[in-house]
């Protein structure tokens, strides 16, 4: 599929230059549509973003690796996620939505192409929280396979939930710094409960989605990823989360890659951050 010429220029180039092997450790592929059709019972259609366009925008700012993390609006049919994953199997690495029909024979081939972990929405407009007896099973399925399962919330619902996720037997990431408002800044209720689980050895939190919670140039976003990196230096993740499904606003990734050195200035640390950290947990060598 060739990219429309437009798609980067309407993009800025950082000013930051990203290490070798950096990861983009969230982000999506969508469609194409008649290639890969939506879910019916989808809450958003998304406008394509194949994965030509993706590795196009890796190439424009200098990512290395990404691991493409399965979307709502694909559901469970995880094809287009896993046809990225196999055009490039080193380069990518994939986190599945799936649910407890899925034979052992299909998680084997989840991971025989490159997926290392399950996701599930608990955020409300997007359909809240999962039938938890399907989740249960399939976290009782996958726990043995060296996978970690990812949790998308809401703020208000991470105090809610933090009995569960303590819980949980596996390792888990937390998407998007726990959507926790950037403009409540450190001392709010759910983010002091986000530091809580990170003293979890078995807790990685992403610090994407800056756009999220947050308006360009989003300096209130910054804290909260300092404070993140600065509780668990070896368990955090960065990523684009390209191509911004459900958006405030129309983001720009060059700004995006520029708050790195501003979240975390020390080069030793960036290093950690964008490469050896998604490299340990994904299996990138």
């Amino acid at each position: 599929m060739t990219v429309d010429p437009n798609f980067l220029k309407k993009r800025r180039k950082p000013a930051f230059t990203l290490p070798p092997g950096a990861t983009d450790a969230h982000c999506h592929v969508f469609g194409p549509g008649d290639k890969f059709p939506y879910a019916p019972n989808r809450r958003y259609t998304p406008e394509d973003a194949p994965k030509e366009m993706l590795r196009a925008l890796h190439d424009y700012l200098g990512i290395s690796r990404a691991v493409i993390v399965q979307a709502s609006c694909h559901g469970k049919d995880n094809a287009a996620m896993m046809d990225c994953l196999a055009w490039d199997p080193k380069r990518y690495r994939g986190v599945a939505i799936v649910d407890d029909t899925f034979t052992d024979k299909q998680f084997d081939d989840l991971h025989a192409g490159g997926v290392r972990g399950v996701r599930f929405n608990f955020v409300k407009h997007l359909g809240g929280a999962p039938d938890m007896d399907v989740f249960n099973r399939v976290v009782d399925r996958v726990k043995g396979r060296g996978w970690h399962v990812v949790l998308h919330l809401d703020a208000k619902d991470i105090d809610e939930l933090s009995g569960m996720i303590r819980g949980l037997p596996m390792t888990f990431v937390i998407d998007h710094m726990g959507r926790v408002p950037a403009k409540d800044g450190l001392d709010q209720a759910p983010f002091k409960t986000l530091l809580e689980l990170a003293k979890l050895d078995k807790c990685w939190i992403k610090v994407c989605g800056s756009e999220r919670i947050d308006f360009p140039p989003y300096d209130k976003a910054v804290p909260i990823a300092r404070k993140i990196v600065e509780t668990i230096p070896d368990r955090v993740l960065w990523g684009t989360d390209f191509p911004h499904p459900n958006p405030t606003h129309e983001a720009d990734e060059g700004d995006l890659v520029d708050l790195v050195p501003k979240i975390v200035p020390d080069a030793a640390m960036q290093q950690k951050l964008l490469v050896d950290n998604p490299a340990r947990l994904y299996g990138f060598v």
